[in-house]
């Protein structure tokens, strides 16, 4: 894959920083040394013993004091007349002072000249090799250079390649490819940035999928009812027979109360979709929300039976929406079950579980992978009697999805259809 021209960027500016600073280190690495004449050459401590030393001895004996410490420590010292200093030509070389010691380096040799006080003579250093600590100094800054320029590579590189993927996703999600998702980031500094981004895309996706379905079910849901309405009310133009007159205000009316009814599911469809609701999840007792749900439903059929498998009655969930969702579900079951339905409670791999089973005619196998979707029904003829809105399952799923769970369905053991409500028993 080719090096992005942002990672470029980003990478040589940072390596730019790093040499402006090497360099205004460097300099002020050289003021504080001219500041410093000790911490530059590393002998002016050497010339200065030597000098109050021969000063201690006659004048006559000065030179071989030098010539005898020259040999010891094998270094070019030796004394010489002021005037013969005062003759060379320095133009070419820097020269540093402090008190009476005299430094001139040039290229990588150094001369130092400390006067005698009270004297005409003079003791010379040089040229000897400069002291090697500047250098060792930057070949350390430049090591360090180095290493810090290779982290940084190791450090962007990563960080290149996921933003390059998240701009190829983008620019597709930008073109109308609402599947797009950017991969998996390998930059932990970059992951929740990609990981917004697919869920703004997977966001917008659905809403977009929600208003072709709202706009759909419209088309259709609405379409029957009107068209019903509009024939009652021109027969009522015409009919003088009371009794039918009568029949035609009633299915008016109950045209009227379908509308109605579809209008406000459409609108609680459309507001769970499109904005999450305050989910507050709390320990509560499972197994009696189960037991409530049974006694308000047990006058609509024969047989519900209740089996609690669970090891803990208490779970964390939100109450509310998962009894709201129970209900959908034993409602389903009764509707389209034969008079029977189990309620089932139980924990598998650290999910809490509830199933609703009835002994109808089942699902088809083409009707289950949809049966879920916002308006969809087994019955094609779309009859409201049997089909009804189909907003109640799609509902459902959306209140799991809130608990990180999910709703699927399945085939009983009475012979119907069983429905699943499940979701971890810790909640994130």
């Amino acid at each position: 894959m080719k090096l992005g021209r942002s990672f470029f960027n980003l990478y040589f500016f940072i390596i730019s920083a790093f040499i402006i600073f090497s360099f205004v280190l460097d300099r002020v690495w050289t003021t504080y040394l001219e500041q410093d004449i000790e911490s530059y050459t590393g002998y002016k401590t050497l010339m200065m013993a030597t000098g109050d030393y021969v000063q201690k001895h006659p004048e006559d004996q000065w030179e071989e004091i030098i010539s005898s410490a020259a040999k010891r420590w094998e270094l070019p010292l030796r004394l010489v007349p002021l005037n013969e200093i005062e003759n060379i030509d320095h133009t070419k070389h820097n020269a540093l002072s402090k008190s009476n010691a005299h430094i001139y380096y040039f290229d990588d040799k150094v001369v130092i000249h400390y006067s005698l006080e009270n004297s005409n003579s003079v003791i010379a250093l040089g040229p000897v090799d400069m002291p090697t600590r500047p250098r060792i100094k930057a070949i350390y800054r430049v090591l360090i250079l180095g290493v810090f320029g290779l982290f940084i590579f190791i450090w962007l590189w990563p960080m290149s390649k996921d933003l390059e993927q998240l701009k190829k996703a983008t620019k597709a999600f930008g073109k109308g490819e609402f599947d797009s998702k950017a991969p998996a980031a390998k930059s932990s500094m970059i992951e929740p940035m990609i990981y917004s981004f697919n869920m703004m895309a997977s966001r917008i996706k659905r809403l977009i999928e929600a208003h072709k379905e709202l706009s759909h079910a419209v088309s259709h849901e609405l379409r029957t009812p009107l068209a019903r309405t509009k024939f009652a009310l021109q027969m009522l133009d015409s009919i003088k027979d009371d009794e039918k007159r009568k029949k035609y205000q009633q299915q008016i009316k109950s045209d009227v109360c379908e509308l109605e009814e579809l209008i406000n599911e459409m609108l609680l469809y459309a507001s769970f979709d499109s904005d999450k609701p305050e989910i507050c999840i709390t320990k509560i007792d499972l197994s009696e929300l189960v037991k409530i749900q049974i006694a308000s439903h047990k006058q609509f059929v024969n047989t519900i039976e209740f089996v609690n498998q669970l090891p803990d009655n208490f779970v964390s969930c939100d109450g509310h929406f998962i009894d709201r969702a129970l209900n959908n579900f034993i409602s389903n079951a009764i509707k389209y079950g034969d008079d029977k339905v189990r309620v089932t409670l139980s924990v598998e791999n650290e999910q809490c579980k509830i199933c609703v089973e009835d002994n109808g005619e089942g699902v088809s196998d083409a009707f289950k992978e949809i049966i879920f979707d916002a308006f969809s029904r087994g019955d094609q003829s779309r009859n409201r009697e049997t089909g009804g809105f189909g907003l109640g399952l799609a509902i459902v799923s959306r209140i799991m999805e809130w608990h990180q769970g999910r709703a699927s369905i399945g085939d009983s053991e009475l012979g119907g259809a069983s429905f699943m409500l499940t979701w971890p028993l810790k909640q994130r």
